[in-house]
This record gives C-alpha cells, structure tokens and sequence, in this order.
C-alpha cells in the first residue's frame, strides 16, 4: 500500500501543478490588462467605456465558465480511474454546453446599448461600450472552448501547454493592439474597437493552437472524434455540476460588476480609478485562482481514491500557500499605491492627478479583502473537487449580493463615502464568503471524506 503523502510533498505537488495554473491565468488576464494599459495611455474616457463593456463581457464569461470548470473534478476523477471514455464524455459535453451558453448570449452583446443606459450609465461611455461589444462578445465562443480544453489538460496535469499559449497569446494581443488601437505601422487607428478586434483574433487563434495539441499529443481520448453526436446522460451530468458553478461565478462578477456601475453614477475619472485599481487586484487574484484550481484537481483525484487523509493534508497546504501570498500582496497595495496605478496612465493625461487620488484609497480597501477573498476562492475550488457546488451557490448569493452589495452602497452613498466605501463593502461579502466555503469544505472533507460520487456511470461505452 502506498504511504501517504507528508505535508512537504503535497506542497510540492501544488507548486508543481499550480505555478503552470497560476501562469496561464496571470498570461489570460494579462490579455485583459494590456487592453488597460494601452487604452489608459491612448484616453481615460476610451478606457472608462472598456471597463463598462469589459465587465459585462467578463460577467457572462465566467458564468459561462462554470460548464468548463465542471469538466475539471470530473476529467480528474475519470483519470485517476484510468476511465478514457469518461474523460472523453464530459470533455466534449462541456464543449457542447459551452457553445451553446455562447450563443445565448450573443444578443446582450450586440444591443448592449439599452442595458447600460437602463443602468445609469454616462451618455457619452455608452456608444464606445457597445461598439467595444458588438466585436469583441464573438471572443464568447472560442474563449468558452479554451476554457474547456484548459479544465480538461489541467485535470491530467499538463496545464504547462496552456500557459506558453496563453503567452503566446498576450504578445499578439500586444502587437495586434499597438496597431489598431493607435493607427501604427500604416494600420488605422481604431481606439476601443481596435482593442476589440485583437481580443477577437488572439482568442481565435488560442482556441486554434488547444484544439490542434489536444488532437495531436492526446489522440488517446479522441476529443473531437465524432463531436455531433450527442450524449445526453453526460450532458446531463456536466450541466448538473455546472450551472451552480456558474451561478457562483456570477455572483462574485456580478458583485463587482455592479461596483462598476455604482462607480459610474460618481463619473468617469472615478469609473478609470476603479478600473485601473480592479486591474491590480485582480493580478494577484489570478495566483489564487491557480492555485484554486490546482486544489480542484487534487481534491478530485483525492475523491477518487478514496483518500481523506490526502485530501485533508492537500487542503492545508493549499490554504498556507495562497495565504502567504496574500499577506504579500498586502504590503504591496499599502506601500506602493502610486507606483501600481501610475503605470496604467500616460503622464500628461489631464486626469491623472485625481484617477491616482482616487486609486490610492480603492486600493488600501483592496489591502483588506486579500486574505478574505483568497480563503473563498480556494474554499471554492476545494468544494469542487469534491463536486459540492450547490449548496456553495447560495453561500455565494447570499455573501454577495444579499450581505455585500447593500453594504457597498450602504458605506459609499448613504455614508458617504464614495469609491472607497464602495469596495469596503465588497470586503465585507468576501469575508462572510471566506467563512462560509472554510466551513462547508472542513464538514465535508471531515465528515464525508471516502464518499466517492461518480458524475456519469464508469461503465459508459459511448466513444
């Protein structure tokens, strides 16, 4: 028999697993922030209307992501059972349930208009966020498929191929954005729609590199053979573990989609701060988010094995590297606030004084609720891997939307105190966030912790 892992070597096997994870999601979001950057250097306003419709983008794909974060406990359980036919049918279900996700959306994207106005929203945002949207909401489709293919090559351990794509990625991005978005190299320049246009490409061309490496170094799980075919009984499993994640997801973006439109009722330089600020924390979500999906796999391929004691000790290590971390980044948002802004702006942008005036103190908030959203995050991905997501959905409502939103308008206009006090509330849902996943997944993983519940029959034939 096996002996069990010590704590040192199960840090060892979540660095090993995570620092890929945590690489790709910093290389995926980094798409996201040279579209900041280059926006704030190219005009604040311009860069206001990107965080306007880059929000609502971002909200509907994380929701959409719950499909493709179901994939992951479910390939990682198939695998650890050396099950290949269960890892090729909840991999393409998860394809299938993506695209179609995607396109339901595809409406709100193309008459986004309305939905800002009907929010509040400054007149002279709202035409450059729609246009932003009528582009960039195709990117739904191959980002959902990539989203898939990176749950499924994570679940094997091999994330290392999504990370030197998704690199790959961000220098495209770079470049396609230096182009359109300023008019260099003869191209025309294009501002917030050049932005959409290279997000649009680099997401196809992403999806293009996964799909030609799942097929040519994995043909073993023969992903893509006969993908029209439908499966209903893992259709139906994927969509059962799915939904609740998404709707998870979408509460914590919704909570901070909505601070960005209580932020635009105080104009646009507070929107550009919150913006720019939200840039930086979300940097050093992504090392969280790493390595809370390196805890998903861990605890799935733990289920699988029946193994508590590896779960449990897994779960410590996990929560003591991701905390460490978060007390660093602590440091960082008290000490040097300007320094992390001042980047996102050009020096002689009119508004640069009173975007930083702002930012300073909407950081010194995000100071607060690192270790917080740090324990929620990777409380969530634990949860996963041992496919409890229902019942961590209303956790999740709750803490956002029915503790935290009403304090972040409760501190930021009823107390008056305005974008800070905004993001003071959205600690406060973090933190009841925090304690509700810790405890869920510690009477979980100490009470059920040798309960292995398959997703799909192993004895499934279907190819």
């Amino acid at each position: 028999m096996t002996p069990p892992l010590t704590h040192l070597q199960h840090a060892r096997a979540v660095v090993a697993l995570g620092l890929p994870l945590v690489g790709s999601h910093v290389a995926q979001f980094s798409i996201t922030l040279t579209d900041a950057l280059m926006l704030g250097w190219y005009d604040v306003t311009v860069l206001a209307a990107q965080v306007l419709g880059g929000t609502l983008f971002f909200v509907l794909f994380l929701f959409g992501s719950g499909f493709a974060w179901a994939v992951m406990p479910m390939v990682a359980e198939a695998e650890s059972a050396d099950n290949d036919t269960q890892v090729r049918r909840v991999t393409r279900m998860g394809m299938w349930l993506s695209v179609l996700f995607a396109a339901a959306t595809m409406p709100l994207f193309l008459f986004s208009g309305p939905i800002f106005r009907t929010l509040g929203q400054e007149e002279k945002l709202i035409p450059m966020a729609a246009q932003y949207l009528a582009v960039q909401g195709w990117s739904i489709f191959p980002a959902l498929l990539v989203m898939v293919l990176k749950s499924y090559l994570s679940a094997l351990e091999r994330a290392g191929v999504v990370l030197w794509v998704t690199l790959g990625a961000v220098g495209v991005n770079v470049v396609v954005n230096y182009a359109l978005i300023f008019g260099n190299w003869g191209a025309p320049e294009l501002g917030i729609l050049g932005a959409a246009i290279a997000s649009l490409v680099v997401n196809l061309v992403s999806a293009l590199l996964m799909i030609l490496y799942c097929v040519w170094v994995h043909p073993r799980h023969a992903l893509f053979q006969r993908l029209w075919r439908p499966d209903w009984e893992a259709f139906g499993a994927v969509f059962r573990l799915g939904w609740p994640i998404g709707l998870t997801n979408l509460a914590e973006a919704g909570l901070f989609a909505a601070s960005s439109v209580m932020m635009g009722w105080l104009g646009a330089v507070t929107l550009a701060a919150h913006g720019i600020a939200l840039q930086v924390a979300s940097i050093t979500f992504m090392v969280h988010l790493g390595l809370s999906n390196a805890a998903t796999v861990r605890a799935g391929q733990a289920l699988g094995r029946h193994d508590g004691l590896g779960l449990r000790r897994g779960a410590r290590v996990t929560i003591a590297i991701s905390f460490g971390f978060a007390l660093i980044t602590v440091a960082a948002f008290l000490t040097i606030p300007e320094p992390l802004m001042s980047v996102f702006m050009s020096p002689d942008d009119p508004d640069r004084a009173a975007v930083l005036a702002i930012g300073v103190w909407l950081l010194a908030a995000a100071a607060l609720f690192q270790l917080v959203d740090a324990g929620q995050v990777i409380g969530l991905g634990l949860l996963r891997g041992l496919q409890d997501t229902q019942v961590p959905m209303w956790m999740a409502a709750i803490s956002y939307w029915l503790i935290g939103l009403p304090v972040s308008y409760l501190f930021g206009f009823v107390l008056d105190l305005g974008g800070p006090g905004i993001w003071l509330g959205l600690a406060v849902g973090l933190a009841v966030a925090a304690g509700f996943m810790m405890w869920r997944f510690w009477a979980v993983a100490v009470n059920r912790p040798e309960v292995a519940r398959p997703a799909v029959s192993r004895t499934g034939s279907r190819a």
